[in-house]
This record gives structure tokens, sequence and C-alpha cells, in this order.
């Protein structure tokens, strides 16, 4: 039985990476905590509720271009939490098949996560390297100490943490790592007074439009009431980040409405900082520190979207597991 506030790991993001981490520690008897400041699990694989209205806000489907991550995909659709959507014809994906979570795109995360310890809304402020283990700071003053620490926030997120910690790398890796950027997306989510006209499969990505995505939740199965998701594009929520949040959802809104054949009854706004890697780097993690370890992994890594979060997590948790070992 471990002390109180220790773990062997402690996994800082309870997103695609972290998760994917987590459980291939937890398999090797690997003892876990997973970290993270937000309410729910999943990171940008995000669902919400309007009254009955559901949405998936966030991430919109999943695709595998590996056989390793097929497989992982075919075992989640046999526990019953993705389906195929959008199917390759439809234009998304030119060879892959798309899957959605059931009902929700969280119905990933939420599945990954059973059996593995998560203290959520905890904000991690400082790292402090203690003799031969890691001491993890949260903002409420409680503490984890712990043999090792994977960081799987957005690599500004992490660098910001790292600084806090005065934890200073190589000049070459900090400039590498300072080089990833991320796109920005501003979504709306709209209930609709009726059903879209959005045809089948409940989806649309304007070509040269300041709306990027649009997608009908009640076609896709998140939503029983008419509810549509509106991603703007990078440029568009770039240049509008800093305005009034409803104000922008209606203009985008307002440009939606031709495709929408609806009028909107209510809507929310979101705004994705780090909706995906623009400018990632090629490796599958990046060990900041060896001993004892500190290794820095995500979506920025490997490639963007779940596949790439999901690989980088296993192979940053193997390098974790291979160092315990000689520990």
């Amino acid at each position: 039985m471990r002390a109180q506030g220790s773990a062997d790991v402690v996994i800082i993001g309870a997103g695609m990476t972290g998760l994917s981490a987590a459980v291939r520690l937890k398999s090797a008897d690997v003892d876990v905590i997973v970290v993270d400041k937000a309410r729910g699990v999943g990171g940008r694989m995000a669902s919400r509720r309007i009254g009955d209205a559901g949405f998936d806000h966030g991430a919109q489907f999943i695709t595998a271009k590996d056989q390793q991550f097929a497989a992982a995909l075919a075992s989640w659709q046999k526990a019953g939490v993705v389906r195929t959507c959008f199917q390759s014809e439809t234009g998304v994906s030119a060879e892959n098949t798309c899957w959605c979570g059931t009902p929700a795109m969280t119905a990933v995360a939420k599945h990954l996560v059973v059996g593995i310890e998560t203290r959520l809304e905890q904000r991690v402020v400082k790292l402090q390297c203690v003799d031969t283990h890691w001491k993890v700071v949260l903002a409420n003053g409680d503490s984890i100490t712990t043999k090792a620490v994977l960081l799987t926030p957005p690599v500004p997120q992490s660098l910001m943490l790292l600084e806090a910690s005065s934890i200073r790398l190589l000049a070459a890796l900090q400039t590498e790592l300072a080089a990833v950027e991320y796109q920005r997306c501003i979504t709306v989510m709209a209930v609709l007074e009726a059903p879209s006209s959005i045809p089948h499969p409940g989806f649309i990505a304007p070509q040269d439009s300041p709306i990027a995505w649009i997608a009908d939740n009640q076609v896709k199965g998140i939503s029983t009431l008419p509810a549509v998701t509106i991603q703007a594009s990078d440029d568009f929520s770039r240049k509008h980040w800093d305005h009034d949040r409803n104000v922008i959802g209606g203009q985008l809104i307002d440009m939606a409405a031709p495709l929408l054949g609806s009028s909107v009854e209510s809507f929310q706004v979101h705004g994705w900082l780090y909706s995906m890697p623009a400018v990632s780097s090629t490796r599958r993690f990046v060990t900041l520190e060896q001993s004892p370890p500190l290794i820095l992994a995500g979506d920025a890594f490997v490639k963007p979207r779940a596949e790439g979060a999901w690989y980088s997590g296993q192979a940053a948790a193997g390098a974790i597991q291979a160092t315990l070992q000689t520990l």
C-alpha cells in the first residue's frame, strides 16, 4: 500500500495522451495518479449539454491510420463507447472510417479512466525535485510525491509550468518546444427550433469560409433535440479571439444560417486556445529530465488528433516503465 499523497507516476492532464499512458502503466501494475484542472476527463474530446440538447464541441471524430490504434478502436467498439460515423465516402477521409464516441466523445475517456485514480479540478502550480523524487504541488496546497512525472497539457502550458518551477531546458530544446504552435477555434453550440437541413451524414465542411465545420448533433446521435456545433476557422478565431463571445457567436450563426434551415433557440460559445497543433515536433515524446524522469508528451508529437495523442502517451509510458524498472 502506497503512502497517501504519493504514487509511482503522476500524469498531468486527463486527455487522450494522459489516459493512454495511464492505461499502459496501470496494466503493468505501476501506481498512477492522473491530475487535471478540468471538471471532467477527455480534454479536447469534449461534450456538453444545454438543457436536453447534447453537443460534441471539441474533437468531432477519430480516425486510425495504423493497425495498433485501429485495434484500440476495435476494443472500444466492443466496449460500446465508439461507433462508426462519417464514412470515408463522405469526403472527410479518403482512406479511413471515422469513429465517434457513444453516446458522446467523452465516452472514450470515461472508459479509459475506469480503475485509475484521478484528481479533477486540481491545478498543478509547481514541480520540485527532491532527491530522487518529484514533488507535484497543487494550487490547493496539497502535494504528491512521485518517482516520475508525465506532462501532457498543450506544449505552451507545459512550458509555463516548467518556468514557474524554475526548471531550465537546454537552449536547443527550449527553442524546439517554443516553436510548437496550435490552431485556435471558437466553437458555437446552438439549440435549433427545428431539425437542421444539413444532409446525411450530418456535417458540412465549407470551403473558403470563416466556418470550418458544422455538425448536426441530432443526426450524429449526440442529442435528442435539434442542435448543431459550429466551429470557426483558425484565421477567424485568431482575429476575433478577444472580442465579445456572444457577439462573435451570433456572427457565426448568421453566417451558418443558410446551411442550417432553422432558427436558433439558444446558444453558448467556447474558445479552444489549443484546438490542434499547427506546427508540431517529429518526436514521440521529449525527456526533459532523466533522473527522476520528467517527460513531455501530447498530440503535438508523432501526429495531430486523437491517434497521435494516443501513440505519444503509449510511447512515453513505455519509457517511464523502462526507467522505473532500473530504480
